[in-house]
Order: structure tokens, then C-alpha cells, then sequence
């Protein structure tokens, strides 16, 4: 099982997501499971504070040392192995390698035909029932620790095992990063999307590769219509036709 325990100060602006769609049937089937720890609880004095101003001056608060450390070794405290991760703007920019690694799937498997292999196990099928597919999902811990104010002691680092990046911009708070690294790792756990190939030929699950186009009825819609080779039937030349228009899009991207 995945698990996920996400330290927060707003808890309510991450559950509706987490309850719903593809996250929601991750943790109905015993796949994914998601915790929660108030910050707050881990605050110093009778107005349980978890910020303070900057040593050396300057605008805003920082998260202290204090109730960050506390909030993860409490988690830890059950859970030596259990992973940290800092959505920060300094960090590594976030991309699908890195959340298929995160995720203990090796995709690879399921593209060859071979088994599916997950956290050094392997299963039978990459379509299995519920139950199987619990047994065979990896058992991994990710800490995601939501900083807000104007950022957070630079100690903290000191506990956190991953610092990841949204791209060159700056949010309010973690909760928007926690989300999209979640939704992008759990994702991946063979028996969340509905194909069992979903995961193997979408944008970037292949380095810097992009899906190529695709289509469904009508077959011609207000004068655009689908491409006769993907009417034809001919599956090896609809093959070709999807690399060849895979390709455009990456050449199309490079050069803008």
C-alpha cells in the first residue's frame, strides 16, 4: 500500500480531492491511504504558534523548527522508513520519472508483457482483482510536510528527504503541490485508471515523449473529422500513424 501522511495546518482544503475520483478508488480498494496531521497540535504556548518572525529582519514568518520536527517524529515514531517531502520552490522540478519511481511500479514489466513489479514484488497479472493487487502494491510511506507563510526555517531540511518543485512560481501554502504529487504517484498503481495499459502510453511516460492524438465518435464533427487510418483496422499502420504523430508533437514542442 501506498500511504501518504500529509502535516498540514488546513486539512479541509485536501480532503475533497483526496475523496474523490481516481484517489477515492485507490483507497476503496486498499491501494492508497491517506492520513492527516494538524501542525497546530505540535504548536508552542497557549496560542499553540508555529511561526515566528526572521532572524536578521525582513517581511513575513517562518515555520518553526519546533512543531515541524515534533509533527514528523511523531509519524516517524511509528514509522522509521516513512519518507519526507517538501514541495519547495528550490527543489528538483517535479516530472513523470520521478513519480513512477516514487510510486514502487516498475511499468516497464507491464509494457514487455512480463509481470508487474512493485516495491520487489511481483504479480501475476497487471489486471488483477482487488484483493491481489493489495497484496502486491508496495508498502511505502511519503511524509509530505504543506509549509505556508512566507517559508520555513532552512533546519528543516535537515529531517526532509525530498525537495520538490512545481516549476518557477510561488503558492501560499503546500497543499496544491501535496496534491499533484499524490494524484500523479497513486496514479500509476496498476488497478487506479481504468486500462491496464492507461499509464504505459500517455504523455512523458517514456522520457520527453507526448501521446499522440486521439479520437472518439463522432466520426466527423462539425467538418473535422477522424483520420481514416484509424478507421481501417490495420492495426500495424495505426501504430505507425500514432508514432509519426507522437513525434510531431515532440518536434513541435522543441522548436516552440
Amino acid at each position: 500500500m501506498l500511504k501518504f501522511t500529509i502535516i498540514t495546518l488546513f486539512q479541509e482544503a485536501l480532503e475533497p480531492y483526496l475523496n474523490t475520483s481516481m484517489m477515492w478508488k485507490a483507497v476503496d480498494k486498499g491501494l492508497a491511504k491517506f492520513e492527516f496531521v494538524n501542525l497546530r497540535d505540535f504548536g508552542l504556548g497557549p496560542h499553540k504558534s508555529v511561526d515566528d518572525t526572521p532572524y536578521g529582519g525582513g517581511d513575513g514568518m517562518l515555520l518553526r523548527c519546533e512543531p515541524v520536527f515534533n509533527a514528523i517524529e511523531s509519524v516517524k515514531a511509528k514509522d522509521p522508513d516513512a519518507k519526507v517531502i517538501l514541495p519547495t520552490p528550490v527543489g528538483e522540478i517535479w516530472n513523470q520519472k520521478m513519480a513512477r519511481e516514487m510510486s514502487g511500479v516498475d511499468l516497464s514489466r507491464a509494457a514487455s508483457g512480463r509481470p508487474i513489479a512493485m516495491g520487489g514484488r511481483r504479480s501475476s497479472s497487471p489486471c488483477q482483482a482487488p484483493e491481489a493487487l493489495r497484496k502486491t502494491t508496495p508498502d511505502i510511506h511519503y511524509i509530505i510536510l504543506c509549509p505556508h507563510y512566507e517559508g520555513y526555517d532552512e533546519r528543516i531540511l535537515s529531517i526532509v528527504d525530498y525537495q520538490i518543485s512545481l516549476g518557477k512560481f510561488v503558492l501560499t501554502g503546500g497543499e496544491l503541490p501535496a496534491l499533484v504529487i499524490i494524484d500523479s504517484i497513486v496514479r500509476l498503481i496498476p488497478g487506479v485508471l481504468g486500462g491496464e495499459n492507461s499509464a504505459l502510453i500517455e504523455s512523458f511516460s517514456d522520457g520527453d515523449n507526448l501521446e499522440y492524438p486521439q479520437y472518439t465518435k463522432p466520426y466527423d464533427f462539425r467538418g473535422m473529422k477522424v483520420p481514416d487510418i484509424l478507421l481501417s483496422g490495420n492495426h500495424g499502420e495505426v501504430d505507425k500513424w500514432r508514432e509519426a504523430e507522437s513525434q510531431k508533437k515532440r518536434t513541435s514542442k522543441d522548436v516552440a
